[in-house]
């Protein structure tokens, strides 16, 4: 479901819905012929209708007023805000299950803010970098954390349209991030993300390389003419390949790779691993059309693992549950997909994801985590990094843009984008940076 659609979740950003952000606000005039059309409008769905008068209790609640004519005094005296701001910050710390003094709690209250400015950056550092100046969010709303100001800035109608729907979507963030850290807090995301790496340097990996010391090595590539995927690959030892040239349709990948031992052997291993940052399970909520962390982020501990054939992954595989064994757990795999022998098509559920994708997929349930294993093998990886339709830089511009999350965070009207066009341009420029 697109985020996008009728039946979001996040109607109240939707800029085609009754709730749009307009050209100007007049909290005064409840009656004018404008303000009536609008009801007519509103109440002809009864959903809407009901989404608008819990947003207005919550307005009112957190502003502590009864009215939205009472606004008017509020935007007229600030100094009636410092009171309210408190009040909300300690109300949300209630909400999230935050413990602490006021000022803690107001903090944290605040990272959530931050958390929201980060969303907007990540997107803007990335995704649509060419167009940076077109996304920037204005300086008045990219300092602002407090709640209640963000709140206020909404009916202001001294605030361009484009600042007053940045307050309003930085407020939906902050919610988002604020849930996000409940989960985190209730499920113990950081307890168990680094008793996760002392597994994998307790049992592991090899006793023969210090923690963190890895082997660098270049993986030597020649790839297709028309889809760029991988036709054949070598791995050179550094040296090599230093000493390299690259010719017209080849790459040079560098990996640090540690190793893990069986029998009398050591493999070698590149692992990445990683736990999300709280802007990308915000942008996740977003791309599942979903409130709920519980159900929408089933990835917060990932490893990526790449190796040099699929007898060095099956070996891994006993590896790793005779090492939860001697870790005192049992370790189950969940949710398997393998298909790297080709034999399989991968199954693409997740908006943006390609078919023609390669690799071994699993969960692992052990120690009280469950932790999402990503495997590859050397030909499969560079598929994963560089092929045509698969590659991870396509990925992103594709989930991001098909799932409806640019329109709904940057809608046309206001950011004057055309995000057919970009998302395009963004896929032509990875292609180039990639084949190039």
């Amino acid at each position: 479901m697109s985020v996008i659609s009728e039946d979001s979740v996040f109607t109240s950003l939707q800029q085609h819905g009754p709730l749009a952000v307009e050209d100007n606000v007049d909290v005064t005039k409840p009656f004018s012929t404008h303000t009536r059309n609008w009801v007519k409008n509103l109440c002809r769905e009864r959903t809407n209708t009901t989404k608008y008068r819990a947003l207005r209790s919550q307005i009112f609640e957190f502003l502590e007023i009864t009215s939205f004519r009472q606004l008017t005094e509020l935007l007229n005296h600030p100094d009636k805000q410092t009171h309210r701001s408190q009040r909300a910050c300690l109300l949300l710390g209630n909400m999230f299950g935050l413990n602490g003094t006021p000022r803690e709690i107001e903090a944290r209250v605040y990272q959530y803010a931050r958390t929201a400015a980060a969303v907007v950056n990540s997107l803007k550092a990335k995704i649509s970098k060419p167009y940076a100046s077109f996304v920037a969010t204005t300086n008045e709303i990219e300092v602002a954390n407090d709640p209640v100001t963000l709140i206020l800035i909404m009916f202001n109608d001294r605030y361009h349209k484009k600042a007053r729907f940045e307050a309003r979507r930085k407020l939906v963030l902050m919610n988002l991030a604020g849930s996000i850290d409940q989960r985190e807090r209730e499920t113990g995301t950081e307890e168990k993300f680094s008793n996760f790496l002392h597994f994998l340097n307790d049992y592991v990996w090899s006793k023969n390389l210090k923690i963190g010391e890895h082997d660098i090595v270049y993986l030597y590539s020649q790839h297709s003419d028309d889809s760029f995927s991988c036709t054949n690959v070598r791995v050179l030892t550094d040296k090599q390949g230093q000493e390299v040239e690259l010719t017209k349709g080849s790459k040079l990948t560098l990996l640090k790779r540690r190793r893990f031992s069986a029998g009398n052997c050591d493999i070698p291993i590149y692992v990445s691993i990683r736990k999300k940052p709280p802007e990308a399970k915000v942008l996740k909520l977003l791309r599942k059309n979903e409130k709920n962390p519980a159900v929408a982020v089933d990835d917060e501990l990932g490893l990526m693992a790449v190796l040099d054939s699929v007898a060095d992954i099956k070996t891994f595989q006993n590896h790793l549950t005779r090492s939860a064994s001697k870790a005192d757990s049992f370790m189950v795999l969940e949710d398997i997909s393998d298909t790297l022998t080709g034999s399989t098509a991968y199954k693409a559920t997740a908006t943006g994801s390609s078919s023609k994708t390669e690799m071994m997929k699993f969960f692992a349930r052990l120690g009280g985590m469950r932790v999402e294993f990503i495997i590859h093998t050397n030909r499969s990886w560079l598929n994963y990094m560089y092929k045509k339709d698969v590659a991870h830089d396509e990925y992103e511009v594709k989930r991001i843009f098909d799932s409806g999350v640019m329109e709904l965070l940057f809608p046309k009207d206001i950011f004057k984008l055309d995000h057919e066009m970009i998302r395009n341009d963004m896929i032509r420029r990875f292609r180039k940076s990639i084949e190039d």
